[in-house]
C-alpha cells in the first residue's frame, strides 16, 4: 500500500471554496468564453443571483437539478448556484439520447434541468415524471453582452433558440433572469463538505448507468492535492477548460481546482483541432488537461508547427493510457517548441472523482501513472479479493481517501460491489483495473471489462449489443473498439441479421437510426459489419478478443461507416 502525506484541504462548501477565492482575488479573471471575460467577484455576484433565481423556483437543500450544457458560463454559475443552496448539481452528456435522459431524471429524482434550447426536444414533457417539473433552456451566448453576444451568435452555430411559446413547465432563460427576486429569502444555509455536492453518471465497471455522488470535500481534496503534487499556481494564469464539466475530469480538474486558488478558466464549448491550437496559442494558455489522442494530434497541428510554447507550465492526461512511445513523442515536440514541462499522466475513474494518482513534478517514471494526491491511498489486491498483493505483483487497483464517492445513488447493491470495507476498517474503491505498484509508483495494466474508449468517454459493449438485440431484423451482435487515428479507438458493430433478411443499404440505415435514437452520439457505432456467424470460444461464448483482433488487423473497407 502506498499513500502520500494530507494537506490541508478547505473545510467548505464548493460555493464557500469560490467565495473565498472571490474575496482574496477579486480581480483575477474566473472565467474567459469566446473573448467574454468575468472577474471572480463578478463571476460570485452571478452565483449569489442566480441562486436566488432558482430558490425562487423551488428549488432547495438536496433536491436534485440537472446541468445538461457544454461548457458555457451558464453551466459553471450553475454549478456553484446550486451548491450555494445545498442542492445537488447532476452533470450529464447534452448529447444524451431521449431514453438516457429520461433514465437519468427518474434515477437521480430531477427537480429541474437546465439544456440548450437545440437539446430541448429530448427532455420529456413536464408532468410526464413524476417530481420533474421545470425545464429551462438557454442559449449559448446568453450570459454574454448585448455586443459580443451578437458577434458570437453568428460566429456559434448552435446559439439558435425554440420559436414561439414553451410548453409547459418550460423557462427561457433571459426570461428567468428578468424576475424579481428583491423579495425572495437571502439566508445561505451552512452546507457542510461532507454533503451530496454533485452526481456524476458513469457505466463503472458493470456498464450499467449509475449516478456517483461526490461531497464537496472529494472535490476540494483532489483539486489541492493535485495543486500539491504538480506544483500548479493560481495569480495570472489560465486553464483550458474543453474537457467537458460533466465528466469529472473536466468538472473538477478544468473548473472547480481554477477556482481554489484563483485561476483564469478558458471556457471551450466545442472545437476542432484547428480551432483548440489557435486558443491555445492566442491566449497563451498555462495550464491543460485532456485525453492522450488529443495530445497525439496537436504534435501534428499547423497551427502548432512553428509555434512558441513556452508559456505551457502543466500538461495533464487521463481519461485512457498513453503509450511511452507517445507520450516520447508529444514531449520531444513540446521540449522542440520551448516547453519546459512534459506529459503528467494521471489515473482516476468517476468513482474517485478524476485523478487521485499523478506524475509528481519533480519525477517520472516511463509507464507509470504516478502516485497518488495527498490525502489518498493506493494498493493491489488479489482479483476479487481484499487480500493485498506484493509489490511488483499484478492485481486489481484499489483507492481509498475522502475524494471517494459516497455511493451509487439510491443503489445499494451496485455501491457494494464496488465499496468494500478491507481488514484496516476502510473503505477502498475495488476499480476493475489491473495494475501494480514499484517502488512507489502505480502502473496501470489494463481494464478488467469490455470497455471501449472513444475521445475519453466510456461505451460500454453491452448496452449497444442490448439495444440491437430489440431490433427486429438483428439475430445476434458483438460491439467491439478498433483503432482510430482521431478517437483513440471507434466502436464497430459486427452484426448477424435473422434468417432471410437482406443485407442491403435499406437494413443498415434501419439499424443505425434505431441505435442513433436510443444512445449517445459518442457511443453509437461508427463502422458496421454484416457476418454469417460471430466465433466463439470454447466454453460457447462470443469471442470478443478474436474479433478485436481481427478487425483491428483487416478494418475492412467494405464495412459500411456511419
Amino acid at each position: 500500500m502506498i499513500a502520500n502525506a494530507s494537506i490541508e484541504i478547505p473545510e467548505k462548501s464548493l460555493y464557500d471554496v469560490l467565495k473565498s477565492t472571490a474575496e482574496d482575488h477579486p480581480n483575477n479573471t474566473a472565467y474567459e468564453y469566446l473573448g467574454y471575460k468575468v472577474s471572480y467577484k463578478k463571476f460570485l455576484d452571478q452565483v449569489d443571483d442566480l441562486s436566488l433565481r432558482f430558490r425562487k423556483m423551488g428549488i432547495r437543500r438536496e433536491d436534485r437539478v440537472i446541468i445538461c450544457l457544454p461548457n458555457c458560463p451558464q453551466a459553471m454559475v450553475s454549478f456553484y448556484a446550486l451548491s450555494r443552496l445545498g442542492a445537488i448539481s447532476v452533470m450529464v452528456h447534452p448529447l444524451s439520447s431521449p431514453n438516457e435522459i429520461e433514465h437519468y431524471i427518474q434515477d437521480s429524482g430531477s427537480k429541474m434541468a437546465i439544456t440548450l434550447g437545440k437539446f430541448a426536444d429530448n427532455f420529456p414533457k413536464i408532468g410526464s415524471i413524476d417530481g420533474f417539473q421545470t425545464l429551462i433552456v438557454t442559449s449559448p451566448v446568453d450570459m454574454m453582452s448585448k455586443t459580443r453576444s451578437t458577434v458570437a451568435r453568428l460566429l456559434y452555430k448552435d446559439a439558435r433558440m425554440p420559436k414561439g411559446r414553451l410548453g409547459f413547465g418550460m423557462v427561457r432563460w433571459k426570461r428567468m433572469m428578468k424576475d424579481d427576486v428583491r423579495y425572495v429569502n437571502k439566508s445561505i444555509p451552512h452546507v457542510s463538505p461532507d454533503e451530496p455536492a454533485s452526481i456524476l453518471y458513469t457505466g463503472g465497471t458493470t456498464g450499467v448507468n449509475k449516478g456517483a455522488v461526490h461531497s464537496s470535500r472529494s472535490f476540494n481534496v483532489t483539486s489541492m492535492g493535485m495543486i500539491e503534487l504538480s506544483g500548479i499556481y493560481g495569480t495570472g494564469t489560465s486553464m483550458l477548460a474543453e474537457m467537458p464539466m460533466f465528466h469529472g475530469f473536466g468538472l473538477c480538474t478544468c473548473v472547480h481546482l481554477p477556482v481554489c486558488i484563483g485561476l483564469k478558466v478558458v471556457l471551450i464549448p466545442t472545437f476542432t483541432l484547428d480551432s483548440l491550437c489557435k486558443t491555445i496559442v492566442k491566449g497563451k494558455i498555462n495550464f491543460m488537461a485532456g485525453v492522450p489522442t488529443l495530445y497525439e494530434k496537436l504534435v501534428d497541428n499547423k497551427y502548432l508547427k512553428n509555434a512558441d510554447l513556452s508559456f505551457l507550465k502543466g500538461i495533464f492526461c487521463g481519461g485512457d493510457s498513453m503509450s511511452i512511445e507517445s507520450k516520447e513523442r508529444v514531449d520531444t515536440f513540446l521540449a522542440e517548441h520551448g516547453c519546459k514541462v512534459k506529459v503528467r499522466i494521471g489515473y482516476g475513474c468517476t468513482e474517485c472523482l478524476t485523478a487521485t494518482a499523478i506524475t509528481p513534478k519533480d519525477e517520472e517514471r516511463p509507464g507509470s501513472v504516478g502516485v497518488p494526491i495527498p490525502g489518498m491511498q493506493y494498493k493491489i489486491t488479489k482479483m476479487g479479493t481484499t487480500e493485498e498483493v506484493t509489490d511488483c505483483e499484478d492485481g486489481e487497483i484499489c483507492i481509498s481517501g475522502p475524494a471517494l464517492m459516497s455511493g451509487y445513488y439510491n443503489n445499494l447493491p451496485e455501491t457494494d460491489k464496488v465499496l468494500k470495507v478491507h481488514e484496516d476498517g476502510k473503505i477502498w474503491l475495488h476499480t476493475g483495473d489491473v495494475g501494480k505498484i514499484d517502488n512507489g509508483f502505480i502502473y496501470f495494466t489494463n481494464r478488467i471489462k469490455r470497455i471501449i474508449i472513444t475521445s475519453g468517454y466510456n461505451v460500454f459493449p453491452s448496452q449497444i449489443e442490448e439495444i440491437l438485440s430489440r431490433h427486429p431484423l438483428v439475430d445476434s451482435s458483438c460491439v467491439i473498439g478498433v483503432p482510430d487515428i482521431l478517437r483513440g479507438s471507434k466502436v464497430k458493430a459486427v452484426i448477424v441479421l435473422k434468417k432471410g433478411v437482406e443485407k442491403s443499404e435499406e437494413t443498415l440505415a434501419s439499424i443505425h437510426n434505431y441505435v442513433k435514437e436510443n444512445t449517445s452520439a459518442y457511443s453509437k457505432p461508427r463502422d458496421y459489419k454484416f457476418v454469417d456467424s460471430l466465433p466463439k470460444t470454447k466454453l460457447g461464448k462470443v469471442d470478443f478478443k478474436k474479433l478485436e483482433s481481427s478487425e483491428s488487423q483487416d478494418d475492412s473497407q467494405s464495412s459500411p461507416r456511419m
